[in-house]
């Protein structure tokens, strides 16, 4: 039905256009075809005559509608000139935007036509030019004139929405005409002429919650009290029509997505009026005992929940915290619990909205309370002192074996098992005390010195005589309570000095004293001299009371050639019960000093090398003694470095140094690769070999039977003759001297290894094979290859 009322309203539209065209052509004729007016004369100044014309045609408008399509081109209008007789000499030109592809013109007539569907929408209009030539000659005959060809709108566009859907947010439980949204359409007909492009708004799906303003597009809330947690999303589908809405309008719909946000419109409720939880009596303190959980329907910040307790027997024994994560209550212990003293504990926790919306306070209270049981297990439990820590005093000196006092612990279960104590020896490494193991008497095992360690800091365990594993632990400070056993001294290793030109009465040096022990058995000192010299005639001494004295002159005229040193005994007592005191000696050297006092020299001897030589001359004799020494040190250092060796031999012997020949031996008769007689020590062919470290006792003489000829070819007999020497030699080096020859003695299977015997002995071997190994062999298969041939030739 839809489509049939839009193709009649369409066919009503092309009448109606059809018709205006008709009186659009007439009021063209009538208006626009004006008759050419020749132009009359006029005189000038000098008698000139001059023409004016006048144009023949004055153009407005025309109109055309858009997709027209009918069989034939649509007629637009005609063009005619008031020159024109109809004879056809004139001739009607179309030119501009179109011309001769939209817009074409019969050249005789001036009837314009339209050959192409037109759209308002992709143009609204064109702007042509006309113009009347003669047909013979293209003499234009009118000037040329533009006149412009309107596209007539009908409603061919439906309404269109700026997005294929939109999306929308309003809290939940808004007012009724709270505005959530405002969509907009748009229609491409032409909003001047008719209604084509005039909208109206409807709503086609989300009544009743929601509705639109016809005019505006605004989508509004429509239900009071919508509910999220009853339905959060909806679906809203928004109608543009055009025409005003009327019957035959065009339309275009969107999609409209509306949410609810969460407002604090529900406080949290527990799901259950009573939680039961359990707790070990060994528990700590922070260790988690049970979590409870409030449900609220509302999410985010509007769903947080602070859970708190608010009565109960247990408030002093437990906490509850927030986990906001899981927007739990988490009960901790606070303390620690005991079985045997309470079994069972109470609580009421409290769920409350950390944000309340004050507009829904109404709604409230936002809060909720459970009561929670917590009930105690019983554990095994160590022993337990009575006291956290202890602390004792013992006096000092005190003898072995003296309590110092007692520890007690007990078995805080109801079993009540029996307690032994031990010391925690490493607190106690040198072990001045021990316990009784039944009842915690700790006592000292050597005397002990408050001057050495004033406090002792062990441990004491305590463990169940059946359960080893179950110990406690206590700390025992014991302090060592001071007694008078040591005298005061001298705070300082005192060495006074006097002048010799000094006044009686005169104060020289101040004294004070220490003591080790406590200050009550310390100061106040007392500082006196002893009675046998009470009246010493030198020096007097004067107690200060507070804890020093000043030692005095008691004459004048000391001089250091008569006595240079005074030891003076003080007697130090201190303020214990009861006191103790020590003689301490106070050393005092007389010096010379200026007429202001000021130390000079304490030297007693200086009087006496005045008297002998200056302090020059005895520079003088230090600076030759030194010197003397000097020279001294410095020949015996030469002599050293002169020292000869123990032995005097050549500075190359043969027997330090390896002679290497880069050719090939030659045997037998090779003579002067090795020579036996460089195996000889030259200097020992006379027999003596001298030695620079010691004196001999006698010469040893060799027996010239012994040596060998120098030129002599029998190993044997050598190495043999210069064992004995070396045996018999007194003078001899007192260390080995490893010499390695080629000989390994008469008698070895393995023979010579040295070509010296090889003139000796004969051979069975056959060298013929020399020959076949090349140039570098050719001496040594000269020599054993030719032997046969040697002997047959002797």
């Amino acid at each position: 039905p839809k489509m049939k009322e839009d193709n009649c309203l369409h066919a009503a539209l092309i009448c109606l256009g059809m018709l205006y065209y008709s009186h659009a052509i007439t009021t063209e004729k009538l208006n626009h075809t004006r008759p050419s007016l020749h132009g009359h004369h006029e005189k000038g100044k000098e008698g000139q005559v001059l023409h004016r014309s006048k144009r023949g045609w004055v153009w407005n408008q025309f109109f055309v509608i858009e997709e027209y399509t009918g069989p034939d081109p649509v007629l637009v209008g005609r063009l005619h000139s008031d020159i024109d007789s109809g004879d056809g000499n004139i001739k009607y030109i179309l030119s501009g935007e179109g011309a001769g592809i939209i817009f074409v013109i019969d050249d005789k007539s001036g009837n314009i036509h339209a050959t192409k569907t037109l759209d308002r929408e992709e143009r609204a209009q064109y702007t042509l030019t006309a113009q009347a030539v003669d047909r013979n000659t293209n003499r234009p005959l009118e000037p040329p004139s533009e006149f412009i060809v309107k596209v007539q709108d009908i409603n061919d566009n439906p309404p269109e929405f700026l997005h294929e859907n939109y999306h929308a947010n309003v809290p939940e439980r808004s007012n009724v005409g709270t505005s959530v949204i405002q969509v907009t359409a748009s229609d491409a007909d032409d909003p001047t002429y008719g209604n084509s492009a005039k909208l109206v708004y409807s709503i086609l799906e989300g009544q009743p919650y929601f509705s639109v303003e016809a005019q505006t597009g605004i989508i509004r809330t429509a239900l009071p009290n919508m509910d999220r947690e009853a339905k959060e999303e909806y679906h809203v589908v928004i109608q543009a029509k055009d025409m005003g809405g009327h019957m035959g309008g065009l339309s275009g719909t969107t999609k409209v997505t509306i949410t609810l946000t969460d407002v604090n419109d529900n406080p949290p409720k527990f799901p259950q009026s009573v939680y039961q939880m359990s707790v070990s009596e060994a528990a700590v303190p922070g260790e988690e005992v049970g979590r409870v959980k409030a449900k609220d329907p509302d999410i985010g910040e509007n769903g947080l929940v602070a859970y708190s307790i608010i009565d109960g027997d247990g408030m002093d024994m437990f906490e509850i915290t927030t986990d906001y994560e899981t927007q739990e209550g988490v009960v901790k212990l606070k303390k620690v619990l005991d079985f045997e003293t309470k079994k069972s504990y109470s609580l009421k926790v409290e769920a409350a909205n950390v944000h309340i919306d004050p507009k829904f306070i109404s709604n409230g209270p936002f809060k909720d309370t459970v009561t929670v049981k917590i009930s105690v297990e019983d554990a095994d439990e160590p022993p337990v002192f009575l006291k956290p820590s202890y602390i004792f005093e013992v006096q000092e000196n005190a003898a072995s074996g003296t309590v110092v006092g007692k520890v007690h612990a007990k078995d805080p279960d109801a079993a009540n098992s029996a307690i032994r104590y031990s010391i925690d020896r490493h607190t106690d490494l040198e072990r001045y005390f021990i316990i009784n193991a039944e009842d915690g008497n700790i006592k000292t095992v050597k005397a002990l010195d408050r001057e050495e360690i004033a406090w002792h800091n062990i441990s004491v365990f305590a463990v169940e005589v059946h359960k080893q594993h179950q110990e406690a632990k206590v700390p025992v400070a014991i302090k060592v309570v001071d007694v008078n056993d040591n005298a005061p001294k001298f705070a300082a290793a005192y060495e006074a000095f006097v002048c010799e030109n000094a006044r009686s009465n005169q104060q020289f040096i101040t004294i004070s004293a220490d003591d080790k022990d406590d200050s009550a058995n310390g100061p106040r000192f007392i500082f006196s001299l002893p009675p046998e010299i009470i009246h010493n005639p030198n020096f007097t001494l004067r107690d200060n009371r507070d804890n020093t004295a000043s030692v005095l002159v008691r004459r004048e005229g000391f001089s250091r050639q008569k006595q240079d040193l005074y030891l003076l005994p003080i007697v130090i007592s201190d303020g214990g019960l009861p006191p103790m005191s020590s003689t301490n000696t106070l050393t005092i050297r007389v010096c010379g000093c200026d007429s202001n006092g000021s130390l000079l020299s304490c030297n007693a001897e200086a009087y006496i090398l005045n008297a002998g030589l200056s302090t020059g001359a005895l520079i003088a004799i230090l600076a030759c003694i030194v010197i003397l020494l000097v020279i001294v040190v410095l020949f015996v250092t030469l002599k050293r470095q002169k020292k000869e060796p123990l032995i005097v031999f050549e500075e190359e012997d043969v027997r330090e140094n390896i002679i290497t020949y880069d050719d090939e031996g030659g045997g037998e008769e090779d003579t002067e690769a090795f020579d036996i007689a460089t195996l000889q020590n030259p200097d020992g062919i006379n027999g003596f070999i001298p030695r620079k470290d010691i004196k001999p006792e006698y010469q040893y003489m060799p027996r010239p039977g012994l040596r060998p000829a120098p030129n002599s070819v029998d190993v044997d007999d050598f190495i043999n003759t210069r064992i004995q020497e070396a045996d018999n030699d007194p003078t001899a080096p007192p260390y080995d001297s490893i010499q390695i020859y080629g000989y390994e003695g008469r008698g070895s299977v393995a023979g010579s290894l040295s070509s010296l015997e090889s003139a000796t002995t004969d051979s069975d071997l056959d060298y013929d094979y020399l020959q076949n190994w090349g140039p570098r062999f050719k001496k040594l298969a000269d020599l054993y290859g030719s032997k046969d041939t040697f002997d047959d030739d002797s």
